[in-house]
């Protein structure tokens, strides 16, 4: 059983660190001791290092497991798995980028405690449907330690916490640009479900390296032309690091799609292949799995009301802020007294005091969890019973109820949204290729 988790890819564990023998037992010892010692190694296996990275290295059970990780997701499956030699080499490379980003977030400070790890392996259970102490089971069954799969999701909340940082601190999105986006998707062609299959360029490779991989993507196409599935063919030969789910991108918004490509994926029928392109990572294949429009209009249900807030503070207990509330009331309700003139008298809301307590029209959750609950059962002119937030006590007057049509203001924020994603996704691909570019990497299994 493979337990589903973002990334799916399963990452190195904590490093293990090759130790080297302990030459002294032979000048402590002795002869005899240090024979005994050389029988050991002909039956000790020696773990072997397949990848240095910088200062740190990845060893070969490192390798072993990671590879034995993802056989245990395609069991079953065999087949859709390129060879062994092909395999590791995937593998090895996620688990050197893995090791280079992991390494980067910990040189600015990025940590995960074990309250937040614990919290999260807690949800990754829940969202199995099982117990922690089911999945730990589960885990020896495949084959891994519980604590290296902790180790392994450690790596991957770190690194989720990198990519949010560098993203927030480089990418804004100003409302020129949400106004192009939205301009540009006139005729965006609604959502896409995409496949990709990459054979990647490095930053500077001779004309004989590009044309190398040319070469290769051609030869892909033919294959997949000639009855060879996409989701194979990916796992077999991409270099993306979706490869080992089938080169699967999921659903996008057309204009999520970089623009060196938005107009063949606009145009491209479900089903087929797009011919090789090239992209700033190397040459593309596109499959467009499915698509579904987005003109249909979208509407949200709004509410009006007033409100009487009281706040509690170091001067203001709970008690009295409760007993406040409820004076103002029984004013409304038994004093006959208008809601709008107690609410300017007494509400210490200062943004709707001055408006009688009007809130304006607002959909359930503008307001917080509080009021959307209240808010919901209410009918139109009624006045609730006091209820507390976490700033204080509330009364509400509900005065109407409208369905909205928020078309144009779901487009607006779906459009900064996509263009957010798009620049976020630039952004990180460059830095992660400069971050292997500045790196020492000495690949074993390839040389």
């Amino acid at each position: 059983m493979t337990f589903r988790m973002t990334p799916k890819f399963p990452t190195p564990t904590a490093l293990r660190r090759a130790a080297g023998a302990v030459l002294a037992a032979a000048l402590m010892f002795g002869a005899s001791a240090a024979a005994v010692y050389a029988q050991s190694l002909s039956t000790t296996p020696v773990d072997s290092i397949v990848a240095v990275v910088d200062e740190d290295v990845i060893l070969r059970s490192e390798l072993d497991q990671a590879v034995a990780n993802i056989r245990a997701q395609y069991r079953g499956q065999n087949e859709a798995l390129p060879p062994t030699e092909v395999l590791e080499r995937q593998v090895l490379d996620r688990l050197i980028l893995m090791r280079l980003q992991v390494t980067r977030a910990e040189d600015n400070g990025i940590r995960i405690s074990d309250a937040e790890l614990d919290q999260t392996v807690s949800g990754i259970a829940q969202q199995n449907g099982i117990s922690t102490d089911s999945m730990r089971a589960q885990l020896a069954a495949d084959g891994m330690s519980f604590s290296g799969f902790r180790e392994t999701l450690r790596d991957e909340l770190t690194v989720q916490r990198l990519r949010q940082a560098l993203t927030q601190s480089r990418v804004n999105v100003s409302d020129a640009e949400v106004d192009v986006e939205l301009a540009s998707q006139a005729n965006s062609g609604g959502q896409v479900h995409l496949s990709d299959i990459l054979v990647a360029v490095d930053d500077g490779a001779s004309p004989l390296d590009v044309e190398a991989a040319k070469s290769k993507v051609a030869d892909i196409k033919r294959q997949i032309d000639g009855g060879l599935a996409f989701e194979a063919a990916a796992i077999r030969y991409s270099d993306a690091p979706n490869a080992l789910d089938g080169g699967d991108l999921g659903w996008r918004n057309v204009n999520e799609v970089p623009r060196l490509f938005t107009e063949v994926v606009k145009t491209q029928p479900v089903g087929t292949v797009t011919e090789p392109m090239r992209g700033p990572s190397g040459f593309h294949l596109l499959k467009i799995t499915e698509r579904r429009d987005e003109n249909e209009r979208q509407t949200a249900t709004e509410y009006h009301a007033q409100s009487i807030v009281i706040l509690r503070s170091e001067l203001v207990p709970d008690a009295e802020a409760h007993a406040r509330i409820d004076a103002a009331r029984e004013r409304v309700t038994s004093g006959g007294e208008d809601f709008g003139s107690v609410a300017k008298e007494v509400s210490e809301d200062t943004r709707t005091r001055d408006l009688n307590g009007d809130m304006g029209w607002f959909k359930a959750d503008d307001y917080g969890a509080s009021v959307a609950r209240v808010i919901t059962t209410l009918e139109d002119g009624e006045v609730s019973q006091p209820f507390p937030s976490n700033v204080g006590w509330h009364l509400i007057k509900r005065l109407g109820v409208r369905e909205q049509d928020v078309t144009e203001e779901l487009r607006r924020a779906q459009a900064r949204e996509t263009v957010g994603k798009r620049k976020a996704e630039e952004e990180y691909e460059s830095f992660l290729r400069q971050l292997r570019s500045e790196a020492y990497i000495e690949n074993r299994l390839t040389g």
